[in-house]
C-alpha cells in the first residue's frame, strides 16, 4: 500500500530559497497579459501533476523542486523505502542516473579552464595506450556530444578490467565519421569522465569531488556515497517494486554514478543560471557545457545537455527524450562556430537507474528549474508530461500546447 501523499513545503538552511509559501504570490509576464498564481494554485498544479503518476506506479517517494522567478520551493511525498523507510526530504539522496553525464561534462570542461585539457584534440592525446587507433579521430568533443561514431548504449558485460577496457577502446571501429551522427552511449561518456580525470592527474571521484560538487557548493552530492550519509539514501524500487540500488560497473560512476538531492540539484541548477555564485573556473565550466555544437530534429545537442528553443511544443519534448533518440544513430548538423550559452531556452537532461528516475530541466531567461526525483523507475513520457503540466500553469508562454493536448502520452527513455 502507497504511503500517503502529502506535498509540503520544506523549511531548511537557507530561508530565503525556502521560504514558505503562505502569503506569497507570483507574477509575471505573458506574451499578451500579466498573469499570476496563487500559492494554493502552485500547489494544486503540483498535486494535480504527480499524484496519477505516484498512484499508477506505487511510487514510494519523490522530491519535486521548483525554481519559480528565482525562488526555489521543495514539494516532498513519501518515504525512502515502501517497507520501513523515512519520509523523503529535500536532502534525501536518490540516484540520478545520466544526469551524472552533466557533471561529467563539467569536470572536463573545468580541466579545460584549468588548461589540463583540449576538447579539439583527440582521445588518444590523453590515453596513450590508444594510439594508433581510430582514437586517434574521435575528438574529446565527440564524446561530449555523443557523436564519436557509434558506441554501444552499454559497455559490453565481458570488460571487467581497466586492461580489458583500453583493449575494447582500441580495437572499437567507428560505423560513421565522427561529428555526422549522434549515438547516445554510456561507454563514449565514461570515457569523457576517464580521459577529464586523467588530464587532472587524480582519480574519477575525487576529482569530482574536490573541484566540481565542493566548486559548486553541493554537500549531498556524491560519487562515493560516505558511510554518514548512508541513512539518507533512499532505495529504489524497480518495474516489480522489489527494492535496488545500482550495479557500478567500469565507467559507471563517470557515466551514471552520481547521487544528489532535490536541494543540490536545485542549486546545480541555479549555478548554471547565474542565480548564486561560484568560482571563475567552475562557471566558465558551465557556460562550456552548455555551448551549442550539434543541430538534431528536436533540440540543439550542447555537452550532454539538450537545449530546446521556444516557445516548445509538448510533442517535440517527448520526442527529444524518447527511447528511439536513445537507441538508435541520428543524422547531426555542425553548429559553426558553436552557439554560446542561450537564455531564452528550456534545457534538459532524464535520468534513469533501475530503481529510480530523474529529469532536470532549467529556463535562464525565466529564472525557472525543475527537478524530478523519485526512488522508483517510470518512462521518460511520464515525466515530461508532469514538466509541461507544470509549464502551463506557471510559464505559459513558453508552451504551445492546449490544456486538452497536454493529455498524457506514455514515451519511454532514460
Amino acid at each position: 500500500m502507497l504511503p500517503p501523499i502529502v506535498v509540503y513545503r520544506s523549511r531548511a538552511r537557507m530561508p530565503r530559497w525556502m521560504r514558505m509559501l503562505a502569503g506569497f504570490w507570483f507574477c509575471w509576464a505573458g506574451a499578451t497579459q500579466a498573469q499570476s498564481v496563487t500559492p494554493e494554485r502552485l500547489e494544486a498544479v503540483v498535486v494535480e501533476a504527480i499524484q496519477p503518476l505516484v498512484e499508477k506506479h506505487r511510487v514510494p517517494g519523490m522530491a519535486l523542486a521548483l525554481t519559480i522567478d528565482g525562488e526555489p520551493y521543495f514539494f516532498n511525498l513519501g518515504e525512502t523505502a515502501l517497507e520501513g523507510g523515512e519520509p523523503v526530504t529535500e536532502h534525501t539522496l536518490f540516484e540520478i542516473g545520466s544526469v551524472s553525464k552533466t557533471f561529467t561534462a563539467t569536470l572536463a570542461a573545468y580541466a579545460e579552464a584549468k588548461g589540463a585539457l583540449d576538447f579539439g584534440k583527440p582521445v588518444s592525446a590523453y590515453l596513450p595506450p590508444l594510439r594508433g587507433s581510430a582514437m586517434d579521430s574521435v575528438s574529446v568533443l565527440n564524446l561530449a556530444t555523443h557523436t564519436a561514431g557509434h558506441f554501444p548504449l552499454q559497455l559490453p558485460v565481458e570488460i571487467r578490467s581497466e586492461a580489458q577496457l583500453l583493449e575494447y577502446f582500441r580495437n572499437w571501429q567507428p560505423q560513421y565519421t565522427p561529428g555526422s551522427k549522434r549515438t547516445y552511449a554510456n561507454p563514449g561518456s565514461g570515457l569523457l569522465g576517464l580521459v577529464a580525470a586523467r588530464s587532472l592527474n587524480q582519480p574519477f571521484a575525487k576529482a569530482m569531488q574536490d573541484s566540481v560538487f565542493r566548486g559548486l557548493g553541493l554537500s549531498d552530492t556524491f560519487v562515493e556515497v560516505p558511510q554518514e550519509k548512508m541513512a539518507h539514501y533512499a532505495e529504489g524500487h524497480n518495474r516489480n517494486h522489489q527494492p535496488v540500488r545500482v550495479n557500478i560497473g567500469l565507467l559507471g560512476e563517470e557515466a551514471y554514478g552520481v547521487r544528489s538531492s532535490a536541494a543540490d540539484l536545485t542549486r546545480y541548477l541555479a549555478a548554471q543560471m547565474e542565480l548564486v555564485k561560484v568560482g571563475s573556473e567552475i562557471q566558465r565550466a558551465l557556460h562550456a557545457t552548455r555551448q551549442g555544437y550539434f543541430r538534431t530534429n528536436f533540440y540543439v545537442q550542447d555537452m550532454v545537455w539538450e537545449q530546446y528553443s521556444l516557445p516548445l511544443e509538448k510533442s517535440r519534448l517527448l520526442a527529444g527524450n524518447s527511447r528511439k533518440m536513445i537507441s538508435e544513430d541520428h543524422p547531426v548538423a555542425s553548429v559553426t562556430p558553436p552557439l554560446p550559452p542561450q537564455r531564452n531556452v528550456l534545457i534538459n537532461k532524464t535520468g534513469s537507474t533501475g530503481g529510480f528516475s530523474t529529469y532536470v530541466a532549467f529556463i535562464p531567461e525565466k529564472k525557472f528549474g525543475f527537478v524530478l526525483l523519485a526512488n522508483k523507475y517510470f518512462p521518460n513520457g511520464e515525466r515530461v508530461d508532469m514538466l509541461y503540466r507544470i509549464l502551463q500553469a506557471v510559464l505559459p508562454e513558453v508552451t504551445t500546447s492546449t490544456e486538452k493536448e497536454v493529455a498524457h502520452t506514455s514515451t519511454d527513455g532514460e
